[in-house]
């Protein structure tokens, strides 16, 4: 969980969507039940939001300031792996000329 302690203040928000109940999201929904309380614990004012349907397939969004958003799937991947695509995801972007 170390790589995702403080994170930079140009990200504005954090979305998780998944399966509440998938084989393909379970990797997802680990994730975020070991780090939700980690990530809100060292980031109290950043909005982690995190959305359940029935059959979703398991992604995450970052939305950086000047409202620039990546996004990343996490279907079929460990726990591991998911910590792992989540760092990638929230480095920001370069900025744009």
């Amino acid at each position: 969980m170390s790589a995702i302690k403080k994170l930079s203040p140009a990200i504005k928000e954090l979305r998780f969507l998944m399966c509440q109940t998938g084989q393909a999201s379970a990797g997802a929904r680990q994730f975020v039940q070991t780090a939700y309380p980690y990530l809100k614990k060292h980031n109290p004012d950043l909005p982690v939001l995190i959305r359940e349907a029935r059959g979703t397939p398991a992604r995450a969004f970052a939305r950086f300031e000047y409202g620039v958003e990546k996004h990343i799937e996490l279907d079929n991947l460990s726990s591991t792996d998911v910590q792992t695509k989540i760092t990638e995801l929230l480095n920001p972007p370069p900025p744009s000329s």
